[in-house]
């Protein structure tokens, strides 16, 4: 049968240690110094324990005592006048032991002789108890000191002797003695120091004071000022009777002053150039005296403290007498005597100050009320603009005596005047300002599209699908077919079944069938189709319709879903005997994908030709 079909669809798109020394001689004994000879106590007797620090001290056993230390002997010996050495009570039996010890028949073991003890025994092995030299004298250890040292009262520790102050040095009077370890320098003075300079004990320069030392030049009518390094002569300056020499200059001696005049009662004392003379003294009147001269002169009560003007009163000298006035700002009350603050606001009001008048203790002072400042005259007041402190968080205006805050678009101003707010237009917006989503941005917003699938529209509001299959930007392979859905793209593969060949990139025809009942049961074609629909559609909704082309009189059709409507969101519906639709009947609520296929039975003349349509309906999000 050489028929089409006629099919129609329909799609909706609005919809982050050692051992440390106190000592260059780690072995010397404790200095003589170092010991309180008044100690008594147990204390200090085991502090000094001699024994413990010299362990040669004693041949067999030594015994600590408070100011030395005791040797005993075992059981069986004695102890010699050295009071260190032991020796056996009875030598002729230790000797004839040792004779026997030698006899080839008696054990390995011996005894050693008194003699063989002896000279087993060195008290200066490792140096002894001495921190230089040890001499081995009558069996006992004997310290001495190198050159240039001496021995301690210990008898143990060598110090070093100091030649420049014991006198021991032969340094010439030119030569300065330097004291070294164990010995002494004699350094030429010429060779230490600068002329005028001299070493001191300290190896240091020091200046020469040739004043003192009387190894200066200076002549007798001359005098010695020291320098550093050298001397200066000042010829002296003799003062004439009544002087006196000051900082190089003869000035006159004021007697009268000094009181070594000779002026008796009665007399005034004058001083003179170089001398004084005595004047009989006269009378003054009241508020003058009487000066060194001889003269009656005023005598200034003010600067003398012996007015009698009051608290806040100021003393003006008159000649013989003074005069009390009231401070500036004051005014003197007769009944009260004494002097009361002026207050200049009430006095003068309105004149003074151009807003506010305050009355000080003797003056007064003007004040501006908010929002002015005094001017530069202390009288008027000036208009401040508080918009030079920047007191709004964004626009100020400057008003008279204060200020206005405003804020630019899409900004608020607060309860408190000040602090501009951004506005939300996303969340207060009546109406919708974005298709997709609304992003608030500091004084404005931004409208946003899905991150994949859609780009802004160039009214920068709604959200435009990008048709990947047509700007070549999809990941299809070459033997698939792309397909433009809203938001994204399908890559599908078409491919004939068994018995079917492909007639073109939709459609595939049946070769042969067997027999006459596979030629009524197997589709005659099989063609594929691409839906996209919306969330958003209305249902129900006639999404495909399909019939005969041509159709014939007598044509008469059978629509079903075979495959693909097991949730049963489709339906199909026979409109005439030659035409059929297939309906979504169910809301899809998510993005899906289906795939169905819808068969046709036609009868015609008798005969049954069944054709099949394979569809995918892709259920896309809401447009934007």
């Amino acid at each position: 049968m050489s028929e089409s079909l006629f099919i129609n669809s329909v799609s909706c798109c609005d919809c982050g240690f050692g051992i440390v020394s106190d000592s260059q001689f780690p072995k010397q004994a404790l200095s003589v110094g170092d010991v309180d000879p008044a100690a008594n106590s147990l204390e200090d007797l085991e502090r000094d324990d001699r024994c413990q620090r010299f362990a040669a001290l004693c041949h067999h056993t030594c015994i600590n005592t408070r100011d030395s230390y005791l040797c005993a002997c075992h059981p069986g010996y004695t102890l010699l006048q050295d009071a260190r050495t032991c020796v056996p009570e009875n030598q002729e039996e230790d000797n004839r032991v040792s004779e026997e010890d030698m006899l080839p028949t008696v054990p390995p073991a011996r005894q050693e002789t008194t003699t063989q003890k002896l000279a087993l025994y060195n008290p200066c092995a490792g140096n002894g108890p001495c921190s230089q030299h040890c001499s081995v004298v009558r069996g006992l250890a004997q310290c001495s000191c190198s050159p240039g040292f001496s021995l301690k009262a210990d008898g143990h520790t060598c110090e070093d002797v100091n030649e420049c102050t014991s006198g021991r040095q032969n340094c010439s009077r030119d030569e300065v003695c330097v004291n070294r370890e164990g010995s002494y320098q004699c350094v030429r003075l010429n060779e230490m120091c600068d002329e005028g300079f001299i070493l001191n004990q300290n190896r240091d320069c020091v200046d020469v004071n040739e004043c003192v030392t009387n190894t200066h030049t200076c002549q007798a009518d001359e005098r010695c000022v020291n320098t550093v390094g050298g001397f200066d002569c000042e010829r002296q300056i003799l003062c004439s009777s009544g002087y006196q020499l000051r900082n190089g200059v003869c000035e006159d001696i004021d007697e009268c002053v000094l009181r070594t005049h000779n002026c008796g009662t009665g007399f005034q004392c004058q001083n003179t150039d170089g001398s004084f003379t005595c004047n009989q003294k006269q009378r003054c009147l009241t508020g003058f005296t009487q000066d060194s001269h001889g003269n009656c002169i005023d005598v200034d009560e003010c600067q003398a403290g012996t007015h009698r003007c009051g608290e806040g009163q100021i003393c003006h000298n008159l000649p013989g007498s003074y005069r009390c006035d009231c401070q500036t700002g004051y005014q003197y009350d007769a009944i009260r005597q004494l002097c009361v603050d002026v207050n200049e606001c009430w006095r003068y009001p309105g004149r003074l100050c151009a807003q506010t008048c305050d009355n000080t203790p003797g003056s007064y002072q003007c004040s501006c009320t908010a929002g002015f400042s005094l001017a530069f005259d202390g009288k008027n007041c000036e208009d401040v603009n508080e918009c030079d402190n920047n007191p709004c968080s964004q626009e100020c205006a400057n008003i008279y005596g204060s200020y206005q805050c405003y804020c630019r678009i899409g900004y608020y101003l607060k309860e408190d005047g000040h602090t501009c707010e951004d506005i939300d237009e996303c969340s207060q917006s009546i109406g919708n300002l974005c298709a997709f989503q609304c992003v608030n941005v500091p004084g404005s917003y931004n409208c946003a599209c899905p991150p994949h699938g859609y780009s802004m529209s160039p009214n920068g509001r709604t959200c435009q699908d990008i048709d990947e299959c047509a700007t070549g930007s999809h990941n299809c392979s070459a033997s698939q077919t792309c397909f433009n859905i809203q938001g994204g793209f399908r890559c599908l593969s078409f491919a004939c079944p068994d018995n079917y060949r492909r007639v073109s990139d939709t459609r595939c025809e049946r070769v042969s069938c067997p027999n006459f009942q596979q030629c009524q049961t197997m589709p005659l074609r099989i063609t594929y189709y691409q839906l996209s629909f919306q969330t958003n559609i209305v249902i129900p909704a006639q999404i495909f319709r399909i019939g005969p082309s041509p159709a014939y009189s007598g044509d008469n059709i059978i629509i079903s879903i075979p495959r693909g409507n097991e949730e049963g969101y489709f339906s199909t519906r026979k409109l005439n005997s030659f035409t059929g639709a297939v309906y979504l009947h169910r809301q899809v609520r998510e993005p899906r994908d289906f795939l169905i296929d819808v068969e046709m039975k036609l009868l015609r003349q008798g005969t049954f030709t069944t054709f099949l349509a394979r569809i995918y309906v892709f259920i896309t999000a809401n447009s934007m």
